[in-house]
């Protein structure tokens, strides 16, 4: 049954995929036919298969499900004064344990902070994706991240919005540190709004609520 549900879904995300293209799109595509290569079916539905199936790191991920007390401490430049404040987190692995989804809760100069966050492995990439939303903005931040098996840490690498420069986009890290099953910490870095240089601009110390 599991097969029979997957196979009519690369059907239809076919199928969506060629109604949705524009007559441009489609130009593009008859372009690049020339590079494609035939896939037999046996070996497309393998290979789905095996990208829709969760592993050990989306297990890994599952370990840090739960409630979190979060303290965050903020910079908002390069050698500035530290701001603190409590904050909270949620975790949920959803969709059959493939997405970890993050509903934060805190304060930011003063005013409620809310925030979310979906984060995942992505089996035919063989990289950690994220997406971040929060009441603070209106657009999306995406972000690839790479896992350090020895330091237990996970590096996040991507691009956001800079509102002060409207025609441009800065890059970020943020560096998760998994200390513990109860504790883990994540720091975000990006541009000094001065000198463009990078800089820790935020440190969130989690630890699991009981």
């Amino acid at each position: 049954m599991k097969n029979l549900l997957l196979l009519f879904s690369i059907a239809f995300v076919f199928s969506a995929c060629e109604k949705g293209k524009s007559a441009t799109e489609k130009s593009l595509s008859k372009t690049d036919s020339a590079d494609w290569k035939p896939v037999d079916s046996a070996v497309a539905t393998k290979a789905w298969m095996e990208y829709a199936t969760p592993g050990d790191l989306h297990k890994m991920l599952a370990k840090y499900d739960g409630n979190w007390a979060g303290t965050s401490t903020m910079w908002m430049e390069a050698g500035g004064k530290p701001v603190t404040n409590p904050s909270e987190c949620t975790n949920k692995m959803i969709f059959g344990g493939r997405y970890q989804q993050s509903n934060y809760k805190g304060n930011f100069m003063g005013m409620p902070f809310e925030g979310m966050s979906l984060m995942g492995y992505d089996n035919a990439r063989k990289k950690f994706v994220s997406i971040w939303i929060d009441n603070m903005g209106t657009g999306i931040m995406h972000a690839e991240g790479e896992w350090n098996a020895a330091k237990k840490s996970l590096e996040f690498k991507g691009t956001m919005a800079d509102p002060a420069r409207p025609d441009k986009e800065c890059n970020f890290r943020e560096v998760y540190v998994f200390t513990d099953d109860n504790n883990h910490t994540m720091e975000m870095y990006g541009p000094d709004s001065k000198t463009g240089k990078e800089y820790k601009s935020m440190e969130i110390k989690f630890t699991r609520k009981k």
